[in-house]
């Protein structure tokens, strides 16, 4: 698929056919590219590699419309490199033999070539693995283009031959300056109020492209006046929202929202939940998720979280979406203003850790069931004490294997309902000694 002002590998259209506005604007040098300035700038890492005249492979990890092919396009014009596009989508092994045998008889000639690979996650192992000699011997310098993470997506030998450049999507600014050289091509300003014009710029989430398109269709249209953001979204569909339930964004959301939930920011927390939830995400996997949250970052400092968030889950399944999604939005903003401790899933930690290096020490005796006369005579449950019967009902005994030092596991905070926890731990830990101080 083209990227923004990307050049078609077709022959160029006659002068006097229509050509898009996106066509139309394309930068013929890399300092015209919008944005990117991370990558492309004096002191980016393709800036020096141009400087000093050393290239190397590469593979540019972005969203779409951010100029993955214009750059990479580009750099074949900085360097008089040959520059060959294909597309992961469309090409397979036959003709990448092709592509293959072509660069080497170029490289024969005095000629390299810059091999950019569109879509390149979507090559399977052996073909990438296909691309390694080719790429050692110099006879292509890789540019590959992926909108997945490549940690993910692509094999640990082509990532050790290639520099990973993240390119992100493009902000307000770079927008608005998009949109300014749109409207200097056209020969007139866009028929909007201020407002109006920010949310055109808002519908395309950060996609040149994208913008292009929009302006297009609004430059066409024939008006008296300005159109004012209620008019404008009548007439234009918003731009759906990159989402992908499996992939590096689904991953990134989540992410985003546990942590404005373990950071006490419910306006966040809830802005989070509604991106995944317009992004298409199953209400079941956030409540299972939100779940999670209440046991793992509020825990015991409010027990009663907990049940918010199975009750919201019941909530989501009798009434379904998108009565049930407010449930779901009310738990995380029960868990985002709760206080939090991940005191007991700390302790669970430590206690797994424990059981995994001291797995096959047995409980002490005292402590053993003693169903037969066999097991009395070795000694099992002789010396138990039951509690009910000590003083204060706590007897104080050891229940750690015989020879095990004795794990301290579980530390509340002063937060929460764990505050009269902690009252009840220090007073058991206090009273154990002393049991066990007259035991001696």
């Amino acid at each position: 698929m083209p990227d923004l002002f990307d050049t078609p590998s077709a022959p160029q259209s006659p002068t006097n056919a229509p050509r898009p506005l996106a066509d139309r604007l394309r930068p013929q040098v890399l300092a015209d590219v919008i944005g990117q300035r991370q990558v492309i700038g004096p002191d980016s890492p393709l800036g020096v590699m141009l400087a000093s005249g050393a290239l190397s492979s590469i593979v540019f990890w972005g969203p779409p419309g951010v100029g993955k092919t214009t750059i990479a396009r580009l750099l074949a014009h900085e360097t008089d490199l040959h520059f060959v596009q294909i597309s992961a989508i469309f090409t397979g092994v036959p003709d990448l033999r092709k592509v293959f045998e072509a660069a080497r008889m170029r490289r024969q000639n005095g000629q390299g070539t810059l091999l950019f690979v569109d879509e390149i996650h979507r090559f399977n192992k052996a073909q990438q693995d296909s691309f390694l000699p080719h790429m050692e011997d110099g006879t292509i310098l890789l540019v590959g283009a992926t909108t997945e993470n490549p940690s993910f997506e692509l094999n640990a030998a082509l990532l050790s031959r290639a520099q990973v450049l993240v390119l992100e999507r493009l902000d307000l600014t770079d927008l608005e300056l998009l949109a300014q050289r749109a409207e200097k091509e056209l020969g007139r300003g866009l028929p909007l109020t201020g407002p109006a014009r920010e949310q055109l710029l808002e519908m395309a989430d950060g996609d040149g492209r994208a913008l292009l398109n929009l302006i297009e269709q609004v430059a066409a249209w024939k008006i008296d006046g300005k159109l004012d953001p209620d008019a404008l979204q009548k007439r234009l569909q918003r731009r759906a929202s990159q989402y992908d339930k499996s992939g590096d964004a689904h991953y990134n959301l989540i992410s985003a929202l546990h942590k404005s939930v373990r950071g006490s920011d419910p306006d966040a927390a809830l802005y989070w939940l509604a991106r995944m939830l317009t992004g298409g995400e199953d209400p079941r996997y956030l409540a299972r998720r939100i779940t999670r949250m209440a046991v793992e970052d509020i825990g015991l400092a409010d027990p009663q979280a907990h049940r918010v968030c199975l009750d919201a889950w019941e909530t989501y399944e009798r009434l379904g979406s998108p009565e049930g999604e407010l449930a779901l939005a009310q738990a995380v903003t029960y868990l985002a203003l709760a206080p939090k401790s991940n005191a007991g899933y700390a302790a669970f930690k430590e206690a797994m850790r424990a059981a995994k290096t001291t797995g096959s020490e047995p409980p002490p005796k005292i402590i053993r069931n003693a169903p037969t006369r066999l097991m009395k005579d070795e000694g099992y449950g002789a010396g138990y004490e039951y509690d009910h019967d000590a003083e204060e009902g706590f007897s104080g005994q050891n229940y750690f294997p015989d020879g095990m030092k004795r794990g301290v596991y579980y530390v509340p905070k002063e937060r929460g309902f764990e505050r009269e926890l902690k009252k009840r731990l220090d007073w058991f830990v206090q009273a154990r000694a002393k049991r066990q101080a007259k035991g001696d």
